[in-house]
């Protein structure tokens, strides 16, 4: 209970003693955490894809007015906030398969929970920021072309939000705790 250096009598009292109180329920409202964290990680991820592609997207095309043979170069924006609805995808996926009725505790769902949220706000940070630097950088590249590296570089510290909330959400995800009949 408290380490192996405690050999007195005590200790094992005092953790069968605790032992009821530490105990995860099984409630009905287990899942509904579980499904709630499952839906967050898509939807916010989602429309932070949609965002950075919307606004990454609307520079692309103005900067290919004037400078339409430099279009598939600076697609690149685009593609890194689809990228993110997949992160969101993975952990959806992930999390919709660890739902369960019967003995899904509540623990369980709140890291559910938990696990969504930090995939899908991250996703949703993330594309904020790759949409805003998008527009921003293939705009400023079309202009002057050594611009092109720091846009690059910029994109990829953007994406590593989204990555980090992948990580903590797949780590969230594996935690798990038996429960007991309320």
């Amino acid at each position: 209970c408290f380490g192996s250096h405690h050999t007195s009598f005590i200790c094992p009292l005092i953790c069968t003693m605790l032992a009821p109180l530490l105990a995860f329920t099984c409630t009905s409202s287990a899942p509904f955490f579980g499904f709630m964290g499952v839906a967050s990680a898509l939807v916010f991820a989602n429309l932070g894809a949609a965002y950075g592609t919307a606004k990454s997207g609307v520079g692309i095309m103005s900067m290919g007015v004037m400078h339409h043979e430099a279009v598939m170069k600076n697609i690149i924006p685009v593609v890194m906030a689809g990228v993110l609805g997949i992160y969101g995808l993975i952990v959806a996926v992930i999390l919709i398969q660890a739902v369960s009725g019967d003995t899904y505790s509540d623990y369980n769902g709140y890291a559910h929970l938990a696990s969504g949220l930090a995939c899908g706000l991250s996703g949703l940070a993330a594309g904020m920021a790759i949409g805003i630097v998008g527009d921003a950088g293939v705009r400023a590249n079309a202009q002057q072309e050594k611009l092109f590296v720091g846009m690059i570089l910029i994109l990829i510290f953007a994406e590593a939000l989204g990555l980090y909330g992948l990580i903590v959400a797949l780590i969230l995800s594996q935690s798990s705790e038996t429960c007991t009949a309320p």
